[in-house]
């Protein structure tokens, strides 16, 4: 790293964590914006007159859809677009991609900013423009991981963490709101934040992409003097030094004809393998569990402080407080599998067996501490005491930035590095279509059920024990590559 870039860059880190913290994600700190709709009477009409006086659980169940049903889309939409995002971003590069995230964004922004209760219907607009806005803040800044070499895993995972932490935005908001400060200027304020995103867009980010490995010399902003061309060439040459060093081994540079017709597979046959097919299962459930807890838990939190205001304000100011910490969980994942992958491709160095499985056996432990922290936070938030679900709060925020830094490091090292952004796209894409069932679950508790989601809960956890399926998986096609050391 050269010296005199390394300030430069070094602010390119800073300023690229507090845009994830303050922005990217904000969507998930949902519960505490919702209290500040009812509190502004957004969609009381669809409670019954006797539900306004008299706490009619009907009612409130029909304005409680209506707030569902916007997180459910604006959900999906933060997964589904992930796939065409990540398209916009290899296509028309950083700064387009920085240029149409920015302008979903300040459109979003401004729109909650201006509705009242009469236009609350817009929220179906803003939300999903804000979410879409925060991916394409991620997708462009994960790349920032490049500049600093060794340390790219942390940062990814530490980038990833910021967004599950800028949930925290909302709960500000809603505590400025109940100092005074309206929901109008909060959000007028985050619009002019903008000014911000332009300039860090042309000062601070490539307008290309920033290759890995880094070629020397290299030069990124507004005074580095590349062309697009040029810039382009140099992800050109790195990006093929990547494939030649990241999946050869040092005993494998010379490969077999069988293996590197192995090496040749088109991504339908990725696509259509078990291996992928298992980890779509594995994140779709996990994820399935976040999203309807997050969208119900106003909802949730009514029912078990009885309709408390206080307490439910209380409750939702602590599951906000908590989201905050997601930025400091999320590396140790990172920090898990680096330390165990160095550690088993030094076994396999020793003992001749594959590299590439070594590498992908460090993703297991990871995998499994993942889904036994989500049973242990689906077990918690099926049971109906108000005060265990200070246990939930934390154990979703750990298993949530545990999740997202584990997906995308399985499908680094699980697949080839060529097809990553398709993989990484295809699996969060599909896994949004699963995440639609949140809305029709919730509709089932609040409907026949008469708000009793036991069975739905058991059923749930008992789903749950399916990802453990995945590592296992994993674990045994590990075991069976390395143990004949000349078997791929």
């Amino acid at each position: 790293m050269q010296g005199q870039s390394l300030p430069l860059r070094v602010a390119t880190l800073l300023t690229g964590l507090l845009e994830c913290l303050g922005f990217a994600g904000v969507l998930f700190g949902w519960a505490s914006l919702v209290f500040v709709f009812k509190t502004e009477h957004f969609f009381e009409e669809l409670r019954e007159p006797n539900a306004r006086l008299m706490g009619n659980a009907t009612g409130l169940d029909a304005q409680d859809e209506r707030f569902s049903l916007i997180f459910t889309l604006a959900s999906f939409m933060n997964n589904f677009m992930t796939f065409p995002a990540g398209y916009i971003f290899d296509r028309f590069k950083t700064t387009v991609a920085r240029l149409i995230a920015i302008f979903l964004y300040t459109s979003a922004t401004l729109t909650i900013a201006f509705i009242s209760a009469d236009s609350a219907v817009l929220l179906f607009l803003a939300m999903p423009m804000l979410t879409v806005g925060g991916i394409l803040f991620l997708i462009t800044n994960l790349q920032i991981g490049n500049l600093f070499g060794k340390h790219r895993s942390t940062i990814i995972t530490m980038y990833n963490g910021a967004f599950d932490s800028s949930s925290a935005v909302f709960l500000i908001i809603k505590l400025l709101y109940e100092q005074g400060i309206s929901l109008r200027a909060s959000f007028i304020f985050i619009s002019v934040c903008s000014a911000w995103h332009v300039g860090r867009t042309f000062l601070l980010m490539p307008r290309g992409h920033i290759p890995y490995p880094l070629p020397p010399n290299y030069s990124y902003g507004l005074c580095s003097g590349d062309g697009p061309r040029e810039e382009e060439k140099k992800t050109a040459e790195s990006q093929k030094l990547e494939l030649s060093e990241k999946f050869l081994s040092p005993k494998e540079e010379i490969p077999r004809p069988g293996q590197q017709q192995q090496e040749a597979r088109s991504l339908w046959s990725y696509v259509f393998s078990r291996r992928f097919a298992w980890h779509l299962v594995w994140l779709s459930v996990i994820q399935l569990w976040h999203y309807l807890f997050i969208g119900t838990l106003n909802s949730l939190l009514s029912n078990l402080a009885s309709g408390d205001r206080v307490l439910v304000s209380t409750y939702t100011n602590a599951f906000a407080i908590t989201q905050f910490f997601g930025v400091l969980c999320a590396p140790w994942n990172g920090l898990l599998m680096d330390r165990l992958k160095c550690k088993y491709q030094e076994e396999a160095r020793r003992t001749g067996s594959s590299a590439s499985a070594a590498a992908l056996r460090s993703t297991v432990p990871s995998l499994v501490l993942t889904s036994v922290l989500c049973l242990g936070f689906a077990l918690c938030a099926s049971i109906p005491v108000l005060p265990l679900q200070y246990a939930t709060f934390t154990l979703q925020v750990i298993n949530r930035s545990f999740l997202y830094g584990g997906n995308a490091a399985f499908l680094t090292l699980a697949f080839p590095s060529e097809h990553f952004g398709k993989l990484f796209g295809l699996v969060m894409a599909l896994s949004a279509v699963v995440s639609l069932l949140q809305f029709p679950i919730f509709t089932l508790i609040k409907g026949p059920l008469q708000s009793d989601p036991f069975y739905v809960n058991v059923i749930l956890v008992l789903v749950t024990l399916l990802t453990f399926v995945h590592p296992f998986l994993v674990y045994r096609e590990c075991c069976q590559k390395e143990s004949p050391p000349g078997v791929a």
